[in-house]
């Protein structure tokens, strides 16, 4: 089926990669300027997560913290507004955690119970490095089968398209000063290995619908990348829309522990279906092409 009549994302593809540059480049400004709000996961410090068993406000809870003058980084409310996170930017004792518990057992009652996570300089770099290990190895290890399973250009695309999405990922976190933590590493792993899954299905109808067309000119290459995205697109929208309904109920729905776990899959599940069609697609397409520019023209045949 011929889908010339729709829309043309190789024509557009100059906006997209316009939007993308821009939108990555706000991300790196703001991290240079700000840098990340690193979670209690990865700077030294301590987390309480605390159910107070009834409704408080962040006011009253920061009047808790603000009386035994043990002052919090970041105090927020979650669950039913009966649950209290608070991070601090030091590493608490054991005796400055049973004042904090008995303050609150007296302001709120005997239901009170608390979580602490503490977390060591040393172990707050290491898992800094590991985070970084851990993108970097599954970015290779997808390229490697990319490029077992199609060809170099194919993986070329890919990981860069990917990279792209974790960027965006932590570029929106930069943004808007949402804390980056362990959740948050496993949401951007996940995103990867999610947004390989819509490339490949486009990658694949690529292939084959090359096996049957014979490319002579870029805009047989344009037909042929734009009609392999129409032809997935319906397979695509789906997959994506059932996946971020989930993600969206978790964040809904979800406790306060995995809110932004939550969060980083729905923008990463959004860049990721962008991705594959808008910037790994367009980015084939300028590879292959070159290829073709390369090819040496038949020379005319004089009588």
């Amino acid at each position: 089926m011929d889908y010339r009549d729709h829309f043309d994302f190789m024509k557009n593809r100059n906006k997209f990669f316009t939007i993308s540059i821009v939108l990555l480049i706000v991300g790196i400004i703001v991290t240079s300027i700000f840098g990340l709000n690193f979670g209690v996961d990865f700077k030294a410090g301590t987390g309480l997560d605390i159910n107070v068993g009834q409704a408080v406000t962040k006011e009253k809870a920061e009047e808790v913290f603000t009386g035994i003058n043990l002052k919090p980084s970041v105090v927020s409310i979650g669950g039913n507004n009966d649950h209290v996170s608070a991070r601090f930017d030091i590493i608490l004792t054991d005796d400055q955690i049973k004042q904090i518990n008995a303050a609150m057992v007296s302001t709120f009652g005997d239901k009170v119970s608390q979580e602490v996570n503490t977390v060591s300089p040393d172990i707050a770099r290491e898992l800094g490095l590991k985070a970084i290990y851990a993108v970097a190895i599954a970015s290779i290890a997808i390229c490697i089968y990319v490029s077992i399973r199609f060809e170099w250009r194919f993986a070329l695309a890919a990981i860069i398209a990917i990279l792209h999405d974790a960027c965006v990922v932590i570029a929106m976190f930069a943004i808007f000063r949402f804390e980056v933590n362990l959740p948050f590493l496993a949401a951007i792993l996940t995103t990867i290995g999610y947004s390989i899954n819509d490339k490949i299905v486009i990658f694949d109808r690529v292939r084959e619908n090359l096996r049957f067309s014979k490319i002579k000119s870029t805009q047989d290459l344009s037909n042929l990348l734009n009609n392999s995205i129409w032809q997935t697109m319906r397979r695509n929208v789906y997959t994506v829309l059932t996946v971020l309904l989930a993600a969206i109920c978790l964040f809904v729905f979800g406790s306060e522990s995995i809110k932004l776990f939550a969060l980083a899959k729905i923008i990463g599940l959004t860049s990721g279906a962008y991705s594959s069609i808008c910037i790994a697609s367009p980015l084939w397409y300028l590879l292959k092409n070159k290829s073709l520019s390369s090819k040496p023209r038949a020379t005319a045949v004089k009588e």
